[in-house]
């Protein structure tokens, strides 16, 4: 698939915004892991982050890097944003697109009007969505639930490099298979075609087929009337590790304080900062084997983050 490329502003303008806090340098990671156990550990991997519906793997930033552009506020909060993102992204060990002109991959959105933003690009362009089967998948995809909120667009590689985006609806040219009509008649030939089929280059070992799952883009759209106590520092922190891996839910308190748990409502491992789990977790997640199983993956990142947490 040709490389889309999306400017929010040409779908909806976005009102420049100047939020009250005013653009400060974040905090330090905060030494608040509350439990260094091995078990604590895999279970706040397995719930933080969730597959692809493709590979079933863990998708991650690879290729050129993240290129994040942030929309709809005013500038110097939005440099603040991108910056602090970038910097989280080199912590963590993800790569980092440093052209100026790079193509945004990741793309954040401040409006007072998430709803009206989002049915715009469910029409406009639906992959920005992610994954989905049909136009009822598309539709619930599309509803703002969250003050933040992330959509992702994820694609496969195989072995080669060769790139994917995932979608449910079948794309390509396809291709044909050619097999013998008639065990008894070595001769008799028969040609298959399988309408949006790939090929792709693998390993076919049982420790992993040698597949990757990567984001493509990633978008993020904040409600901006429903933000005005939070700094831009929390704000920042919490859209980057939206956009570095993709959080399976944003109502779940992780077992261990995490930034993600900002917004989460009854919860008592609230903070205001990417925590140490947030950044061992990242860690781990950028040094796994992308080719591996999920199960392996997830055992891998959660080994990484003893490793780091317990400072060896």
């Amino acid at each position: 698939m040709a490389l889309f490329r999306f400017a929010l502003l040409a779908i909806i303008a976005l009102p420049s915004l100047a939020l009250g806090q005013p653009a400060h340098a974040p905090t330090e990671n905060v030494t608040v892991t509350g439990t260094k156990s091995r078990a604590v550990m895999q279970d706040f991997v397995r719930a933080m982050a969730v597959p692809t519906h493709t590979m079933d793997k863990l998708p991650r930033w690879s290729g050129a890097g993240i290129c994040p552009l942030a929309a709809g506020l005013r500038s110097e909060f939005a440099k603040f944003i991108v910056q602090r993102l970038r910097e989280v992204a080199v912590q963590a060990g993800a790569p980092v697109n440093r052209r100026a002109a790079c193509k945004p991959n990741i793309e954040i959105a401040f409006t007072a009007a998430p709803q009206l933003l989002m049915d715009r690009i469910k029409i406009k362009n639906g992959v920005l969505l992610g994954y989905h089967d049909n136009n009822g998948q598309l539709d619930q995809l599309a509803k703002v639930t969250h003050p933040i909120q992330a959509w992702y667009t994820t694609a496969t590689e195989d072995l080669r490099g060769n790139v994917q985006v995932d979608g449910g609806r079948a794309s390509g040219a396809g291709m044909e298979i050619t097999y013998l009509c008639n065990p008894g008649i070595p001769d008799m030939l028969c040609t298959m075609h399988l309408s949006g089929a790939r090929a792709a280059n693998v390993t076919g070992t049982r420790l992993g087929d040698g597949q990757r799952s990567a984001f493509y883009h990633v978008l993020i759209v904040v409600d901006s009337t429903e933000l005005q106590e939070y700094g831009m520092g929390p704000l920042s922190d919490y859209i980057a590790m939206l956009a570095l891996t993709q959080v399976d839910s944003l109502d779940t308190c992780q077992r261990l304080p995490s930034i993600v748990n900002m917004l989460a409502k009854h919860c008592d491992k609230k903070s205001d900062v990417i925590t140490e789990n947030d950044i061992a977790f990242l860690q781990g997640l950028y040094k796994m084997s992308p080719g591996r199983g999920l199960r392996t993956q997830q055992d891998e990142i959660a080994y990484q983050m003893e490793q780091s947490l317990l400072g060896h």
